[in-house]
């Protein structure tokens, strides 16, 4: 889609607003033009000595009035034009915002975090002005210049209104050149900016790491050589807008000494009066704005262009995960995957390569194998964040596919290894996914995660703020309010992704101990632990090995332990490094 497009639909959705801007323009124009006209005819009188002091203290009246009716105008539309021009700019931002959160991890692993925040920040600013700003430059620069042309040629001398625009196509063709290299300017100036963006951003997010080993001189140095540039093109693109000024004042220069020269001829031949020259010279002075709406309008558009150049992409990427399913809750039965297979996009190697199992309704599932061996990527398939490439995966009878993504995840709790906390308080991260919690709940969850007592320790218990991704916890503690934000969530499908690795064995057991209290409180939860550590999954109805993406090995513990297999030997190999711990 063009900016033009772009804007135009949204002007002709926001009609009103822009008729109503642009009659208010149309008095502010004719005010405008009046002035010069009501002044030389003073003149006139004045020199003639026909005009009395009575008239001329009404004409002064009346000069006031037109200034404060232009005042009232000006301040009216650009309140109506600008307060449905800032629309357009949520609508792009509410768009691009509904884009992204629909995209899967495969997109964000091509993104950058602060090329996105530039592209709803700085592009769509650009992009907001073009609908606001330029449209209003233009229309009232465009009306401003038709109305005192037409006044110039029909209203005062013809003979200087034409000697007055000879100067004004080279005008034209300046600014012409100007903007083809604005466009340029602006748009490097937005990618530097966007650069600069992601630098700050990613240096904040890893600050420990940046302190940790060191780097904050070279994180400081990389990021002045970014602002640097970001500096650097935004000044280009600066210099090249304020090329326009000195083409309009040329411009305008030329054509007062060609109007001054012409009108001084005409006067001292009695073909013009001194009120007549003086009018004209003030509607001359009044072709300054549209001279100058012309440029700021030239430039607007190609800062739209650039933006709308950047963000379109992002608007119209495909989807990563389709959501065409029509069921709207998941059927009760059995998980399964039967034969399934996938690749990350590049790599050699399948993720998964033929694997097979099944999960039954309130059955407890084992993921266990060396690091790589493809757990985390089944969950990742289980939760549609990746599509495998052939077999096929249903729930209830019903392929992944055919269900919604809001059902399917509302009936799914997952937790990572690298949890991930909101800038809020401690109760309000675990009832994230059941805002309407009671606190009685809410620490019935913590107590289950074991981490109600840590809660209680901080000074404004549940009500403490944990900081931008939980900073003021530690790795346990992220970990343990994860797990009680899922366990609170009341889905039918409770998903660990090496979920406890970040604590202790005898809070682990604490933790999968209460998991069983709660699966025999509620016997239709399923759920499947993905873990290095094998006594997190001992007490699973089924355990499964997976290496290099298939299934080695399948049974419940003991089972395994007779196939002296890797998991025997790993069960053994954990089992004499903690009592090594232990002593």
């Amino acid at each position: 889609m063009s900016l033009a497009s772009l804007v135009g639909s949204f002007v002709l959705r926001h009609w009103k607003a822009y008729a109503s801007s642009a009659v208010m323009l149309v008095g502010v124009a004719v005010c405008t033009v009046w002035v010069p006209r009501k002044v030389g005819a003073m003149i006139d009188g004045l020199a003639a000595h026909s005009l009395s002091s009575h008239d001329l203290a009404i004409g002064i009246m009346q000069l006031l009035a037109l200034g404060v009716a232009i005042y009232v105008l000006r301040v009216s539309w650009r309140i109506r034009l600008y307060s449905a021009a800032y629309r357009l700019g949520v609508e792009l931002r509410t768009r691009l915002y509904a884009r992204l959160s629909a995209q899967g991890p495969a997109f964000y692993q091509k993104q950058r975090t602060g090329d996105l925040m530039a592209l709803a920040t700085n592009d769509i600013d650009a992009i907001e002005m073009a609908a606001g700003e330029a449209m209003l430059a233009g229309f009232d620069g465009t009306l401003t210049l038709v109305m005192v042309l037409g006044v110039m040629l029909l209203g005062v001398d013809y003979r200087l209104a034409l000697v007055a625009l000879l100067p004004f196509p080279l005008m034209g063709l300046a600014f012409w050149y100007i903007s083809r290299h604005i466009h340029t300017a602006e748009t490097d100036s937005l990618q530097r900016f966007s650069a600069l963006n992601d630098h700050v951003q990613e240096s904040l997010s890893g600050v420990r790491t940046v302190r940790a080993l060191g780097l904050e001189a070279r994180s400081a140095q990389q990021f002045s050589e970014l602002a640097g540039k970001a500096a650097d093109a935004s000044l280009t693109a600066q210099k090249w807008e304020a090329a326009y000024e000195p083409a309009v004042g040329l411009t305008l220069t030329a054509a007062s000494a060609l109007t001054l020269g012409l009108g001084g001829y005409l006067v001292w031949n009695n073909q013009l009066t001194i009120g007549a020259l003086t009018s004209f010279t003030m509607y001359l002075g009044q072709l300054i704005w549209p001279m100058f709406a012309a440029g700021w309008v030239l430039s607007l558009i190609e800062r739209g262009r650039a933006g709308l150049a950047r963000l379109q992409p992002m608007l119209d990427a495909p989807l990563t995960v389709v959501d065409e399913g029509k069921l709207e809750r998941i059927e009760d039965g059995p998980l399964v995957l039967r034969d399934v297979r996938f690749a990350y996009g590049g790599a050699d190697k399948p993720a998964l390569d033929g694997v097979s199992v099944a999960l039954r309704p309130g059955m407890t599932l084992g993921l266990v194998g060396p690091t790589g061996s493809g757990k985390s990527t089944l969950l990742r398939v289980l939760l549609r964040q990746a599509t495998p490439q052939s077999g096929a995966v249903t729930w209830g009878g019903h392929p992944l596919e055919a269900y919604k993504l809001d059902a399917l995840r509302a009936a799914t709790s997952w937790v990572p290894q690298e949890s991930f906390l909101f800038s809020a308080s401690i109760a309000e991260n675990i009832a994230l996914a059941r805002p309407g919690a009671s606190r009685a709940e809410i620490e019935g969850a913590a107590d289950m995660a074991a981490i109600h007592e840590d809660i209680l320790r901080f000074p404004q218990g549940y009500d403490t703020a944990v900081g931008e991704k939980g900073i003021t916890l530690s790795g346990g503690q992220r970990q343990r309010v994860a797990i009680a934000r899922s366990l609170l969530a009341e889905s039918s499908l409770l998903l660990l992704d090496d979920a406890l690795s970040a604590v202790d064995t005898g809070t682990e057991t604490r933790i999968l101990d209460h998991l069983a209290e709660l699966r025999a409180a509620r016997p239709g939860l399923s759920a499947i632990i993905a873990s290095h550590r094998l006594s997190a999954v001992v007490n699973a109805d089924q355990i499964v090995v997976l290496k290099d993406g298939r299934i080695v090995e399948s049974g419940d513990h003991d089972t395994l332990l007779a196939l002296d297999g890797w998991y025997a030997s790993q069960w053994r190999y954990q089992q004499l490094e903690a009592s090594l711990d232990a002593s």
